[in-house]
């Protein structure tokens, strides 16, 4: 799949805001500077789709585009960012959880952990909860650049096992730096909207 066209569509913090349920969507998700808007800015072949910030959490939004008037790519907002107080914390929760648990549409949450650490605590949180959902199942292994490629087999091979991942589900390393990665997520992305789709005709 090429992305050719992408448009920001709606911001939202609650789900009135959200645009209409008229789209399968798939969503993004992570800690707070792990490559989440440079990643979305290579997918989309934009350079400032998603605004990319040197201070984390800068995303507290819930961000919907519209990719090749097809479907979304939604941006949600990074967690674990240490200077959010409770109260910011306890109104993030909230929101994911209105959005992961009721959306219509969302089939896949692409979770992203940073290649060079092993996952966090809050990252297994994460994976947990969307697996909760039905959500799991990619994971996307960011700023694959900076470690070696018998590295990189490692540290795949230790993100499976920390979060707990089955056979069948997709660890992909990508490098928005030297764009690299971004193919084989696009056709995982295709492959599950193309699945979804067949099912829906055969309803």
């Amino acid at each position: 799949m090429r992305i050719t066209k992408s448009e920001l569509e709606a911001v939202a913090v609650k789900p009135a805001q959200y645009p209409e349920a008229n789209r399968y969507e798939i969503a993004f998700a992570g800690r707070s500077n792990v490559g989440k808007s440079s990643l979305l800015n290579l997918l989309t072949g934009r350079k400032a789709l998603a605004r990319v910030s040197g201070s984390p959490g800068k995303t507290r939004t819930i961000n919907f585009y519209l990719v090749n008037d097809d479907f979304r790519i939604v941006d949600l907002p990074g967690y674990g960012y240490a200077k959010l107080s409770r109260s910011e914390t306890e109104k993030w929760g909230a929101m994911m959880e209105a959005y992961l648990s009721k959306r219509p549409g969302l089939l896949k949450v692409v979770q992203l952990v940073d290649i060079r650490h092993e996952p966090s605590a809050q990252d297994v949180q994460m994976y947990d909860y969307l697996r909760y959902y039905g959500l799991d199942g990619v994971v996307v292994a960011t700023k694959a650049d900076k470690i070696s490629k018998n590295q990189q087999q490692k540290s795949i091979r230790q993100i499976r096992q920390k979060l707990n991942m089955k056979k069948e589900d997709a660890v992909i390393p990508v490098s928005a730096l030297k764009r690299t990665g971004q193919e084989e997520l696009l056709d995982v992305i295709e492959s599950i909207l193309n699945k979804e789709r067949s099912e829906d005709e055969h309803k």
